[in-house]
């Protein structure tokens, strides 16, 4: 019984030391978003609360990787969503880490591309997708009675590796009925070769809210 205690508050106070690192090593400050580790700075298009942070190990990656969610939210209901996601690796035998490369789906995704940002590489895709607030990795934030509507939203992911130390992947997402037009609920109508009128002009809209996000990025190579 008493090995079962111990076990417990370890893990507690394991967790607690994670939760403290992981709040020097990443902060925001307005519409700024600033990470020590690895060292990287972005602005965001709008103001996001820090909703929820986990973190878990990969013992195959030889990592830790970290989870931040932020939310912009009108009377508790989410209008954009932000996740970032660091892998750090722990061990400084293994090899360099690596990252899942972007997946774009066929018919809803609208541009995939590189980037240089000094020597790293930036890889970053814009598709359609539909939230899904039964989501496994979303229910931490369901539970706080914060409103994550199933339907249609415009997610911009970008991701890049630091030094082989570090693996980065950022995904905002914005509920495409917040840009204040009349929008399709009609996933066909946003169909690549397809789309047009409001459903246009909403992706336009957010395609250039997205690129001045990742060419507002400096990362700072040690």
């Amino acid at each position: 019984m008493k090995k079962i205690i111990y076990l417990l508050i370890g893990l507690v106070l394991f967790n607690w030391m994670i939760s403290i690192a992981a709040e020097k090593d990443f902060e925001i400050r307005g519409k700024k978003l600033i990470s020590q580790k690895p060292p990287f700075t972005l602005s965001l298009p709008s103001e996001f609360q820090l909703v929820y942070f986990s973190s878990h190990p990969d013992a195959a990656e030889n990592s830790l990787t970290r989870s931040y969610y932020l939310m912009k939210t009108k009377e508790r209901n989410v209008e954009e969503m932000l996740i970032v996601q660091i892998a750090d690796k722990t061990n400084p035998q293994a090899g360099p880490i690596s990252i899942i490369p972007l997946k774009p789906l066929e018919k809803r995704s609208y541009l995939k591309a590189k980037m240089k940002k000094g020597e790293l590489e930036v890889d970053y895709l814009i598709q359609l997708m539909a939230w899904n607030p039964d989501a496994p990795s979303l229910q931490p934030i369901v539970k706080k009675g914060i409103i994550i509507p199933s339907r249609w939203a415009l997610q911009g992911q970008v991701q890049f590796i630091d030094q082989g130390d570090h693996a980065v992947s950022i995904r905002y997402s914005k509920d495409v009925n917040s840009f204040g037009m009349k929008v399709s609920e009609k996933g066909d109508e946003w169909e690549k070769g397809l789309i047009s009128g409001n459903e246009k002009k909403v992706y336009e809209t957010f395609r250039k809210t997205f690129m001045e996000m990742i060419d507002s990025t400096k990362i700072k190579i040690q």
